[in-house]
């Protein structure tokens, strides 16, 4: 009778392990919320989208206001354009501005929003017009080195 209590109770354990497992493998995978919930659709024009991916975070002081829905490519301005979907909750006004932003130096990219002072609000279909693109390391590192190449041939 021992033994049967015995191998329920790992049964059990092993259940929780796994769910937990499950959980953490979603929460990085940016899965974590299945539903979309009630949400108004935004775009907004970018000439660099770095490392961003769909379902990736939107930010306004740190707090998640949305998920991006689509990345496309328009190809009259050959700028990359980021649908998203903000929540009902949160009302921005119309002159907000977008960043791509990285969470600490090597982390996930996600788009951050700044209010501006409108008085109207975004609505759905509406796009957001002052963006500031991804900042790519190795462009940065690339600019670095070629910076130092040219202060050593002035030398």
């Amino acid at each position: 009778m021992e033994q049967r209590s015995n191998n329920w109770m790992v049964g059990l354990f092993v259940l929780l392990g796994a769910g937990a497992l499950l959980f953490l493998a979603l929460k990085a995978g940016n899965l974590a919320s299945f539903g979309t919930g009630g949400g108004y659709l935004v775009s907004a024009k970018f000439d660099n989208i770095g490392g961003l991916k769909p379902r990736a975070a939107v930010k306004s002081a740190g707090v998640v206001v949305g998920r991006v829905t689509d990345i496309g490519f328009d190809d009259k301005t050959y700028q990359a354009v980021v649908s998203m979907s903000l929540d009902e909750r949160y009302a921005f006004p119309k002159d907000t501005s977008a960043k791509i932003l990285t969470a600490g130096l090597l982390g996930e990219q996600y788009i951050g929003l700044e209010a501006g002072g409108d008085a109207k609000n975004l609505a759905t279909g509406d796009q957001i017009k002052m963006t500031q693109s991804a900042v790519v390391l190795e462009s940065l590192i690339s600019q670095f080195l070629y910076n130092r190449a040219a202060e050593g041939e002035k030398k």
